[in-house]
């Protein structure tokens, strides 16, 4: 790939779906690559899902090379165990794409949102809809977990450049240091 050129692999965790997109940037014009996910409802254990999320991410940027990862974060729900296992979910995909050195940036579904469609409360089907249009997808996948997964990807495109982007970790050293007060010493 030439240097105006690269891939950005979008992810939206999940502990029953994770939904994932690729796009191509070349120069200032984003190309669909993929979009899919991963089932794992089939699982009952939960560490197990864990494992299978780790090594599928692994795999997608083994076999697509990524250049930047764009991660749906969990949004803050009532009940705290889903939170917890989504959150363990993106820390899993997360660690998986740090272990091979690829820059992480962490956006709000808000923000994803209003990246795609101008709207931080639209539908998902809005918002697959509006991907759809922009990058000439000839038909919608019946789950939207993909989809979410190629905005979070889409989301990144229009953000690049931007200062206040979202989170983002280059390693394990600078999630470290920018997470200092969540780690017990």
């Amino acid at each position: 790939m030439s240097i105006n050129e690269k891939i950005i692999l979008g992810i939206d965790p999940g502990t029953t779906i994770m939904g994932f997109g690729l796009i191509k940037v070349v120069g200032k014009k984003m190309h669909f690559m993929q979009l899919n996910e991963l089932k794992l409802s089939k699982y009952d254990d939960h560490y197990v899902r864990l494992k299978y999320i780790f090594e599928r991410t692994i795999a997608l940027i083994d076999h697509h090379h990524p250049d930047e990862i764009a991660i749906e974060a969990p949004f803050f729900g009532k009940n705290v165990q889903s939170m917890l296992k989504l959150g363990r979910a993106q820390g899993v995909a997360m660690a998986a794409g740090l272990s091979r050195q690829i820059p992480i940036t962490e956006y709000s579904p808000k923000k994803i949102k209003m990246a795609i469609t101008g709207n931080g409360n639209a539908s998902k089907e809005q918002v697959a809809k509006m991907l759809q249009s922009l990058l000439q997808l000839k038909e919608l996948p019946k789950n939207l977990d993909s989809t979410d997964g190629l905005a979070a990807a889409v989301c990144h495109f229009y953000n690049a450049g931007k200062i206040d982007a979202g989170k983002s970790y280059t390693g394990w050293d600078a999630f470290v240091k920018q997470n200092e007060g969540r780690v017990d010493k």
